[in-house]
């Protein structure tokens, strides 16, 4: 086993704030936490007295060694002085009273496909069903693995490959779908642009190709519209001045900075609009980092959402 400490950012916030379904616990007791990197089993281990500490059977994790798998997963690069103009403070402090607690919230450098899928399984669906919908496509089409743990066996299930959901059962997928049956003939149909190579989500990720461009090549899959393409963006592309709108997006636009009206329809034009307003507030390079922020602050401490 290898182990290393996680420190300086808020874990809890960052794993279960809405940006990535494949992070659960053990068991009620939040002691540990696992989640799936490619094929590997990682737990987060949380000690009152010690914090937290990264678990693995390997000493790398996607082909990078553990420090710098954490520094590079967890976005520990990004300087978080930076995710916020200087001047938002003074022109906002109630705000930023606000989300004082939530700064320690990492963007986390996700896999391009896995994301691409999770987040078309995430249309218009609360966290937890989103959760038990990537869990069960996980089970039923990706690689079985078993590890022992205290003794008795663990069975994980690495995310399916492109492969698998490009050849998969359009039925049998749909169950893994809420039974959504278009929304499993658009992931085949996506899983399949990949295989064939008319999809490249590795070239996608040329930090010099225009956001526009990248959320033009994305939308023109079925089934993904310009929110589920910047969340794409965002968390599987690793471009951190995408910034998503949803509802809750819209709320706080609206209620803490007076912009947008949340019963305006949110067409393209309406939604470019909102984004070029925001990037004004934010700092523009890392508008959905910072976005990312306001949004799991918003859900929390307004809403009073705390499903993940």
């Amino acid at each position: 086993m290898h182990k290393k400490p996680l420190t300086g950012f808020d874990i809890h916030n960052t794993l279960f704030s809405g940006q990535s379904f494949r992070w659960n616990h053990i068991d009620r007791s939040n002691k540990f936490t696992y989640g799936i990197i490619e094929h590997d089993l990682l737990l987060i281990e949380h000690k009152k007295n010690s914090g937290y500490t990264l678990v693995t059977t390997n000493k790398t994790v996607g082909g990078k060694n553990i420090d710098d798998f954490v520094q590079h997963y967890f976005s520990l690069d990004t300087d978080v002085d930076a995710l916020f103009p200087r001047e938002f403070k003074a022109r906002f402090p109630e705000i930023w009273t606000l989300i004082q607690p939530y700064l320690g919230v990492k963007i986390l450098r996700q896999d391009a496909f896995e994301t691409l899928i999770t987040f078309m399984c995430a249309q218009g669906l609360g966290m937890q069903v989103i959760r038990k919908q990537v869990t069960y496509l996980a089970r039923e089409f990706g690689k079985k693995h078993t590890v022992i743990m205290n003794n008795k066996p663990f069975i994980y299930y690495s995310f399916p490959s492109p492969e698998s959901l490009a050849a998969a059962n359009p039925e049998s997928l749909g169950l893994c779908t809420n039974n959504n049956c278009i929304r499993a003939n658009n992931i085949i149909t996506a899983a399949r642009s990949i295989v064939s190579g008319r999809l490249d989500l590795e070239a996608l990720k040329d930090p010099h190709m225009p956001l526009e461009h990248i959320r033009k090549t994305l939308c023109a899959l079925l089934g993904i519209g310009p929110k589920i393409a910047d969340c794409i963006i965002l968390f599987g592309l690793h471009r951190f001045s995408a910034f998503p709108i949803d509802t809750h997006v819209r709320q706080y636009l609206a209620v803490w900075f007076s912009v947008g009206d949340v019963l305006q329809s949110l067409t393209q034009k309406h939604y470019l609009f909102l984004q070029e307003q925001a990037a004004g507030l934010l700092n523009p390079e890392l508008a959905g980092f910072a976005g990312h922020i306001l949004f799991h602050c918003w859900r929390k401490k307004v809403k009073q959402l705390y499903s993940y």
